[in-house]
């Protein structure tokens, strides 16, 4: 039986492109028999980092509010879809500040646990689906950068990235189907890459 899926919405708006995408990935995914569950980043309270370092003894994060409990399914599931539009060539503001926060598991598992940096043993996969509404070339690269470095502490390999140009007003991606289709495609591929493990 496949893993279940956790699917992280990271867009300040709930019914933006790349919630849109992120939807069709999720479809592609549940066509495969996987469970997949939903994470809508803007309804949670996940405070920034604040670099306070009382993760250092355990490498658990002082800071008390939804971080644990998205931690905690993060840690459970068996592949991640995450999905932000492009800032600022950078993920959304709710995406970093989650990002930020596992920190903590950054601490625990090379301060607390002291397994080498830069030696992931990667036991999951992740696929990461973001849009802007420019063209240009490096657009999406510090961003997939930033995710492929998140997902190492993770251990999760980055399965693939899904990226668009050119979209911006909520909605637009609808003019465009084939990325639909790319997206709802990769949450499939991404499904049964985990049931092969």
């Amino acid at each position: 039986m496949l893993q279940n899926i956790l699917a992280v919405y990271g867009s300040p708006r709930r019914r933006g492109n790349t919630a849109i995408l992120l939807d069709a990935a999720v479809e592609g995914a549940l066509d495969t028999g996987a469970r997949v569950e939903k994470i809508v980043l803007r309804d949670l309270k996940i405070t920034p980092c604040l670099e306070i370092y009382g993760c250092k003894s355990e490498g658990e994060c002082a800071i008390r509010d939804d971080f644990q409990m998205i931690r905690d399914k993060f840690l459970g599931a068996g592949g991640i879809m995450l999905a932000s539009p492009i800032f600022f060539y950078a993920v959304s503001g709710h995406t970093k500040a989650l990002m930020d926060r596992f920190q903590s598991l950054w601490v625990k598992k090379h301060w607390v646990d002291h397994i080498p940096i830069g030696k992931p043993a990667y036991t999951k996969r992740g696929l990461f689906i973001s849009v802007g509404a420019t063209r240009g070339k490096k657009l999406f690269e510090g961003a997939t950068l930033s995710v492929q470095y998140f997902f190492d502490v993770l251990d999760i390999s980055l399965f693939k990235a899904l990226t668009y140009r050119g979209i911006d007003l909520e909605g637009d991606i609808k003019k465009r189907p084939e990325y639909i289709r790319e997206a709802y495609d990769g949450g499939k591929a991404l499904a049964e890459a985990m049931n092969t493990r």
